[in-house]
């Protein structure tokens, strides 16, 4: 893709972005201001979200602490039947839709501890989890089929599959995203927020399937919540987000004009691409996703700018019903 035809669909991307939330600059701005007391988010991750939620990596916690988020966490072994341990894309169909999400839900919302080291909130505000994040890891980005396969519709045979599995295709990834939607929209009570899989580096996958990843989350960010009645659903484009960096993978490209992001600037959300590449931009090594600090923390940046817009839509579409 040429360097004009990238910015057109940068500019494309941003104007449907902003389309899309059906909110005035000044009226986001607004809703970037913190919650007006502490709130409750548990967030569901391995390695990769470890390392971004560290002080030592990402200071994902100490981000979401500045923002007034109380965070907690589970990690690998949590939970009723380990469940845990599974955190693919297929896997959420067992939290969310399975015949025991109710156990394994009712576990997530009561979950105030933590399972790996990061900065948080001193005192726990009470009550249950208000707010969920979910994210599979990098080998969950490398995915078969064709870029604009649709979503697959009735039995799809990725429930509860890992990413290894033979049908971790496009088709059926978008598939198991339209059918969590399902329970999400029976809890208007709680958010929900998908960081998308992290990228691979270049060395753990090849052009066909990072692109097909590519495809998948933009389809995430453009197309999954079309037609979704309520404002408690929300996804960060992680993978976008760690395919542009500030010249290495040591040094990120936060707050710089171009690149690729995700985030609240100039009173309008924001996802564009001006860099082609759909491979991770920090990878610890060669053949290493796992994001450097310096990825970690332009997440965190940019996430940080988006979670109390989005917050404060859903209180605001709460105290409409």
């Amino acid at each position: 893709m040429t360097r004009h035809a990238l910015r057109s669909t940068a500019i494309l991307i941003l104007a449907a972005v902003a389309t899309a939330t059906g909110t005035a600059a000044a009226q986001d701005r607004d809703f970037a201001a913190p919650p007006a007391k502490p709130v409750k988010l548990v967030f569901i991750h391995h390695s990769t979200g470890e390392g971004w939620l560290a002080d030592w990596g990402g200071r994902l916690g100490a981000a979401l602490k500045a923002k007034k988020y109380f965070v907690s966490d589970t990690n690998y072994g949590w939970g009723p039947d380990g469940i845990g341990d599974r955190t693919d894309t297929g896997h959420w169909w067992l939290w969310f839709r399975g015949p025991k999400r109710t156990t394994y839900l009712n576990a997530l919302y009561k979950e105030y501890e933590q399972h790996c080291d990061y900065t948080r909130l001193a005192a726990d505000p009470g009550g249950e989890n208000t707010i969920v994040m979910f994210k599979s890891c990098f080998p969950n980005s490398h995915i078969g089929g064709k870029p604009n396969d649709p979503p697959k519709t009735g039995a799809n045979p990725l429930r509860g599959q890992d990413c290894g599995s033979a049908y971790m295709k496009v088709a059926n990834v978008k598939g198991i995203y339209k059918d969590l939607l399902v329970y999400f929209k029976s809890r208007p009570d709680k958010m929900f927020i998908l960081i998308s899989s992290p990228p691979l580096v270049k060395g753990a996958t090849d052009a066909a399937h990072a692109a097909n990843a590519r495809a998948v989350h933009n389809w995430l960010v453009k197309d999954w919540l079309k037609g979704y009645p309520h404002k408690n659903v929300a996804v960060f484009d992680f993978y976008n987000v760690l395919t542009s960096n500030g010249g290495n993978r040591n040094k990120n490209d936060v707050g710089q004009t171009a690149g690729n992001h995700h985030r609240f600037r100039n009173g309008i959300i924001q996802h564009i691409q001006t860099v082609a590449s759909n491979y991770c931009a920090y990878g610890a090594s060669g053949d290493d996703s796992h994001p450097t600090a310096a990825g970690g923390k332009k997440a965190s940046a940019e996430f940080a700018s988006l979670i109390n817009v989005w917050y404060n839509a859903w209180q605001a579409s709460l105290q409409k019903r």
